[in-house]
């Protein structure tokens, strides 16, 4: 059944007291009895409240699944993760372009402007991470999400390299770096899904797998997180 059919009937449902309630007030109000609508406002009252809280607590949990929550993990555990990691919960989602064969990944740079030093790293978010079946065996699917993970590291060895090659500390220009860095690697992100259609060009897939890993291997020297400057990092 169609997941949106399932939300409708599951709200008529909720609301089902309050169109009989209706009933009754407007059957009682010709008879001038105006008691029912005082109880009929008391009931939207609460479902209208009791409903919020449930929207509120659905937008939560569609964001990051706490309910089976892991921490965000930095590139250096970029080996172990597999689809086990992709903990996000999807309610409605359950196909691309048809089909059941698909995931999606969260990344970010993270980072952080210090006296005379800065923190950047990358991070993947399991937590909101997702994949329609945790069960699939599909490497050429896996390999394409966690390259994903590989460009948001690239373009944080990019900031790095860039914030290295500054004469001196300065905050503004920094977080002009970071910023354009941030834009610059979300554009890249949906060149390569584009691209490769999600992984079902293969050609392309490989393309960018190679051209990802050379670049990554060119900016080995900012692997570290911190970059400070009275050292190269």
């Amino acid at each position: 059944m169609n997941e949106y059919l399932i939300v409708i009937i599951v709200l008529l449902l909720y609301f089902s007291p309050i169109f009989y309630q209706l009933g009754v007030v407007l059957k009682e109000r010709k008879k001038g009895n105006r008691k029912p609508f005082k109880r009929f406002l008391k009931i939207v009252k609460y479902s209208l409240a009791v409903l919020c809280v449930l929207i509120i607590g659905f937008a939560i949990m569609s964001h990051t699944n706490y309910l089976d929550y892991e921490e965000p993990l930095t590139f250096d555990k970029y080996e172990k993760i597999t689809f086990e990691n992709f903990r996000g919960i999807e309610f409605l989602k359950k196909s691309l372009y048809g089909n059941e064969r698909f995931a999606y990944v969260v990344t970010s740079i993270d980072w952080k402007i210090e006296n005379k030093y800065v923190i950047v790293q990358s991070l993947f978010h399991p937590s909101r991470s997702f994949v329609y079946n945790k069960n699939t065996n599909s490497k050429e699917l896996l390999t394409h999400e966690k390259y994903h993970i590989k460009i948001t590291e690239l373009f944080t060895r990019k900031a790095k390299m860039e914030i290295s090659q500054l004469d001196g500390f300065d905050e503004k220009r920094i977080e002009r770096i970071l910023e354009q860095i941030e834009l610059d690697e979300r554009n890249y992100q949906k060149e390569y899904d584009y691209n490769t259609f999600h992984s079902y060009v293969l050609s392309e897939q490989k393309r960018y797998e190679q051209e990802i890993d050379s670049l990554l291997n060119l900016l080995t020297n900012y692997k570290k997180p911190n970059v400070f400057f009275d050292e190269k990092n």
